[in-house]
């Protein structure tokens, strides 16, 4: 099998790559894990998110703000090709606040990245009274929030539905239950899986996750990612109750409360704790008390793949050239830009998105 693509890791940030490819013509093999794999993908909170991501890095402000701008066009044309709704709504999403110190000096840090971008951050403060017109379940206890107008939220499941069932309409193909354990390169890449499956490609993008952290080294890469722990809790169906997303709470499509997430270093445990959704529910309580009420139908548990700064890795191997690492903890949000911007940037296309600043050169690992 010899593609021009050999995409190691089929979960969203992997599809959304190929499928941009796919989309210039090109062909694309996807290597996808097997179920025992961790899967990021099948875990997350499904935010399309710009708020406070860039603080100290304001590209990645700007390269979230690119990918969220491409959002609609994107989950149009997939839903379009494949019949899937992929439940988006961009009609902004709220940073919480149950003190009026932690909202002033969100506020200050706010304005400093909004003087960085050129004014382009779309944000404004809400006191309580005004929140509650916005948001009628809202408790008494949160002092305001911020609301930011480029925020949103989709289904990331249908997602990822979407974007497997697309690629293979383009003419990708996606291996399953493949568990990658070699990649070397002569004239071409050549991606060895442990069942003997083997896949000859020109170019390969390793985009694995937490399993980058294995194969990265193999590849030239440093790889410096590690996993975070993150517990959700999702309920039943309710009536309209939240008009937007919150990073405490989001009613999705289908009208259960989704309640996430922690932020926990526990290795590669994704299990549920009840500490851990104990101080969930009680933080939903206190933004929203009606669903003190609500039954709770599932929780789980997701690791998220972060790098020591938190920002994305975007990096040609010095070893191979030709191989890429891509990774990211906001799959999601970064769809679109991993769709519509970074086949430009694997390509050496005049178009390409700079995203030096992104490298491996900024982490200093031996």
């Amino acid at each position: 099998m010899t593609s021009d693509y050999a995409i190691i890791g089929g979960g969203i940030v992997g599809l959304s790559t190929a499928w941009g490819l796919l989309k210039r013509g090109l062909r694309v093999t996807v290597l996808d894990g097997d179920d025992g794999s961790f899967r990021a993908s099948r875990g997350n909170f499904g935010l399309v998110w710009v708020q406070s991501k860039g603080m100290n890095q304001p590209r990645y402000a700007q390269w979230s703000q690119a990918s969220a701008a491409a959002w609609a066009d994107f989950a149009a044309e997939l839903g379009d090709a494949t019949g899937h709704d992929l439940g988006l709504e961009q009609r902004g999403g709220y940073d919480l606040h149950f003190s009026e110190e932690s909202l002033e000096a969100t506020v200050a840090k706010y304005e400093i990245l909004k003087q960085k971008l050129g004014g382009n951050y779309p944000y404004e403060v809400l006191g309580h009274n005004a929140l509650r017109l916005e948001e009628p379940a809202i408790g008494p206890r949160v002092m305001g929030a911020i609301l930011h107008h480029q925020d949103g939220h989709a289904n990331p499941l249908r997602l990822l539905r979407a974007l497997a069932d697309d690629v293979r309409r383009l003419g990708g193909v996606i291996l399953n239950g493949k568990r990658v354990t070699r990649v070397d390169k002569a004239d071409l890449f050549r991606i060895s899986c442990d069942d003997g499956t083997e896949v000859e490609a020109r170019k390969t993008v390793l985009s694995a996750g937490l399993g980058a952290a294995a194969l990265g080294p193999m590849m030239g890469f440093k790889a410096p990612i590690r996993p975070q722990r993150g517990q959700v809790m999702i309920t039943e169906k309710l009536p309209k109750l939240i008009n937007r997303p919150s990073l405490i709470a989001r009613q999705v499509d289908e009208g259960g409360i989704q309640i996430g997430a922690t932020n926990e270093e526990v290795g590669l445990d994704d299990t549920v704790t009840q500490p851990g959704l104990s101080g969930l529910a009680a933080e939903a309580i206190a933004a929203f008390p009606v669903l003190a009420k609500a039954q709770l139908v599932r929780s789980w548990g997701a690791l998220r793949i972060l790098s020591p700064d938190g920002l994305p890795i975007y990096q040609q191997s010095p070893d191979m050239p030709g191989a890429y690492l891509v990774t990211c903890h906001s799959g999601v949000t970064l769809a679109a830009a991993h769709a519509r911007f970074l086949p430009d940037w694997l390509e050496g296309a005049d178009a390409a998105p700079d995203l030096e600043v992104f490298s491996e050169a900024r982490f200093n690992v031996s």
